[in-house]
């Protein structure tokens, strides 16, 4: 790949990304060709560590793929392809990325010491960062993904992925937004999740298990609510121990590093609960 400036005598002969221009030797790419170079600029810029570079090539991979209907009459697709697990999970490891660095910005303004008024000021830009992004990714997840996938008309693993990915983003949302509607959104799209998940995700799969974990840790931290927290996180690991023998290969690190995570939380809380209570 060569990347050079824009020339409107050659534009025909570049795949634009954002800011990127792709010089390609041939006049004019075809749909696939221009997905596949899409999706190595992404696995380029991961490797790289530049989440922000592929976070901008994956909205626009995603876009490429599955339109909206707004974007479907200015598309040379006629119809939503959903994207791969290989392309979902780079979607998931671009913005997760991007918002896990801008949050720990966060949290460590909130906890500084250094002039108030200015570290005010500089935390509402954080947040205003914040606030682009996750609503970026939501937009994504909700005009673009969600209703292809639901557009099928039956349930799987890949909508309940989508549907935590919303829940999760709307919960990172509601960190510095306390008290607003994305609390309210947060909890409608992980109940979505679970419902989905309950009936197509046996209790060891892994999304199924990570959907526990963060909805009980929404329940916790978000809507203040720690034996709702306790119950769920106790639920899907008791469920999950159950089942044990039936855990698959190749599903079984990332299913049990879930599984004692929710331990983890689980021990943590009622712990927490019961110095409450003595208190």
């Amino acid at each position: 790949f060569v990347f050079c400036r824009f020339s409107a005598s050659n534009m025909t002969n570049f795949v634009t990304v954002g800011d990127f221009k792709l010089d390609e030797a041939q006049p004019k790419l075809t749909y696939q060709q221009k997905e596949e170079r899409i999706l190595d600029l992404i696995r380029i810029a991961e490797t790289a560590e530049r989440y922000q570079d592929m976070c901008r090539f994956v909205k626009e991979l995603v876009e490429m793929k599955c339109p909206t209907a707004e974007q479907m009459s200015q598309s040379e697709r006629t119809e939503c392809e959903n994207l791969t697990v290989e392309e979902r999970n780079l979607l998931s490891v671009a913005y997760k990325n991007v918002v896990g660095a801008k949050r720990a910005s966060w949290r460590t303004l909130t906890g500084g010491e250094e002039d108030q008024q200015l570290v005010d000021t500089y935390k509402t830009l954080v947040e205003q960062e914040l606030e682009n992004i996750c609503q970026e990714v939501l937009g994504l997840l909700q005009k673009n993904l969600l209703p292809a996938v639901q557009a099928q008309d039956k349930h799987d693993e890949t909508e309940v992925f989508y549907l935590k990915m919303c829940g999760d983003y709307y919960r990172y949302l509601c960190e510095f937004r306390p008290g607003s509607e994305h609390q309210e959104s947060a909890q409608k799209y992980y109940s979505n999740a679970m419902d989905v998940a309950t009936e197509v995700l046996t209790e060891t799969h892994p999304t199924r298990l990570g959907l526990a974990l963060n909805f009980s840790v929404c329940h916790y931290e978000i809507l203040k609510n720690p034996e709702k927290a306790c119950n769920l996180a106790k639920s899907a690991f008791d469920g999950a121990i159950a089942k044990l023998d039936k855990l698959q290969d190749d599903s079984y690190k990332d299913s049990t590093l879930i599984m004692q995570l929710l331990r983890d939380n689980l021990t943590l809380w009622q712990s927490e609960q019961e110095n409450a209570e003595e208190e």
